[in-house]
């Protein structure tokens, strides 16, 4: 698959406006037999074709008919650790991408790298999932729809991401928590059941399942690039049209 770049399309438009000229020079060439003639009114087509088609283009920026303004969404991927979150989002994300609309993708493995005193007491993680419905304001100010994904395991904080932002979907992505510990390459769920990690959600700490989830995606049952197709299609339906 080939993608075409801007120093290629730069050339075919200059190549195209040569034989665009010529073609011009040539008729008139043929109608009157006079080369200055043609040369003439080669040069003033070139230059006359130019101004006008930017004067056009300046024009119909100015219009606001036809024109349809995408509002920006926010993707809210939860679920158990390890239940598929992150490899769904990011499916997604690609796919989303193709469609040529501001996005950002947020994942809270990123953004505890950013702040890594944020703590998983439930006060503590509910601050954080603020702090991060911030930022997500800040982007759909600025048009930018988002995709992230957080454990977010109380109804509180999922509660208070969609009373901050706007077109909140909310993903749950469901797994049991055998299917978790098996998909558990960190070893993350060894540790927390020798309480070598606290405030484990799942283990030493509660999840409380989403009531109100716009899409629920068992992974048991479906697979993540099936996950994705689904979740796209739901954004087209509702928000991409």
């Amino acid at each position: 698959m080939y993608k075409e770049t801007n120093i290629r399309s730069i050339v075919k438009g200059i190549s195209w406006r040569f034989i665009a000229t010529g073609t011009t020079m040539s008729i008139v060439y043929v109608f009157f037999g006079n080369v200055e003639l043609a040369v003439a009114t080669g040069l003033l087509e070139t230059i006359a074709k130019v101004g006008l088609y930017w004067g056009h283009e300046k024009v119909w920026q100015r219009i606001r008919w036809g024109r349809k303004r995408i509002e920006p969404f926010n993707l809210w991927f939860t679920g158990l650790p390890l239940s598929g979150k992150t490899t769904i989002a990011d499916k997604v994300y690609e796919k989303l991408k193709k469609l040529d609309i501001p996005l950002e993708r947020i994942d809270s493995k990123d953004v505890r790298e950013m702040f890594p005193n944020a703590g998983f007491s439930r006060e503590e993680r509910n601050r954080h999932i603020k702090r991060i419905g911030h930022l997500i304001q800040t982007l759909q100010k600025n048009s930018v729809s988002t995709v992230c994904s957080f454990v977010s395991p109380y109804r509180e904080s999922r509660k208070m991401i969609r009373e901050m932002v706007k077109n909140n979907i909310v993903v749950y992505v469901k797994a049991s928590m055998e299917i978790c510990k098996k998909r558990d390459y960190k070893g993350v769920y060894e540790k927390a059941l020798k309480n070598e990690i606290r405030n484990f959600t799942g283990i030493s700490d509660v999840y409380e399942e989403p009531q109100h989830a716009e899409i629920v995606i068992d992974t048991e049952k479906i697979s993540p690039d099936e996950a994705a197709d689904i979740i796209v299609k739901y954004v087209k339906k509702h928000y991409v049209k």
